[in-house]
């Protein structure tokens, strides 16, 4: 396995545009892979394109509309609406994509010699999902391991960082403009500061807001 070579799990959005420029820095050769699952919005993959190409980012888009299938949500279905009841499971929650999305993405890192895998899961700022945790993550890359008999290494820069933090850290790489106008976080698939109104787009003004004050603040002293 190529120790300085990385895969990254790639939608487009702030988080993973993050994890992007993040292994970017830290090695020699970085490829994406994208799955179509059913968005709600092709734009999403558009900008996951866009992204890989003015990056110059070897890019891999991956059928997954098996999970359309299995498990319908509101990720995937226009009829379902965006709900987050306390005590519950949001809506957007999609069963087992974590799972399947890091399971083919380390077939498609062994096929081209890649050791590590990114992903911007977080257990700081998300909404309950399972498969965000650490202890998943940490319990999948011993399965992947097992299963491929090889010694991947899965990282996740984001897991223990809120929004806030999600923006200083690409402010830390130099990518927090590029970040801020070009990834597509919004649930109602607006790219940018997106609908301001859908759970996403509000968890995402609600870091960046902090974060600015925050920048503001230093700058003052």
């Amino acid at each position: 396995m190529d120790n300085k070579k990385a895969v990254v799990v790639f939608s487009g959005g702030q988080d993973s545009t993050t994890c992007l420029f993040w292994a970017l820095e830290k090695f020699d050769h970085v490829e994406a892979v994208t799955f179509r699952y059913g968005q709600r919005h092709i734009a999403e993959l558009d900008c996951a394109r866009e992204i890989c190409k003015e990056l110059d980012v070897p890019q891999h888009e991956l059928d997954m509309s098996l999970l359309n299938q299995l498990a319908p949500n509101a990720l995937t279905r226009n009829d379902l609406d965006i709900t987050e009841d306390e005590g519950e499971l949001p809506s957007t929650f999609v069963p087992g994509r974590n799972l399947l999305f890091l399971s083919f993405a380390g077939v498609l890192a062994k096929q081209i010699n890649a050791k590590h895998l990114i992903t911007g899961v977080s257990e700081t700022d998300f909404s309950g999902y399972p498969d965000c945790r650490d202890a998943f993550m940490k319990s999948l890359n011993v399965t992947l391991n097992l299963s491929m008999d090889d010694s991947f290494v899965i990282h996740t820069p984001l897991m223990w960082l809120d929004k806030a933090e999600v923006w200083e850290l690409s402010d830390q790489l130099h990518a927090f403009e590029y970040i801020k106008e070009n990834t597509l976080t919004c649930y109602n698939g607006l790219k940018g500061s997106g609908c301001g109104e859908c759970p996403s787009c509000k968890l995402r003004q609600k870091g960046l807001k902090q974060y600015e004050e925050k920048r503001a603040g230093v700058s003052a002293k």
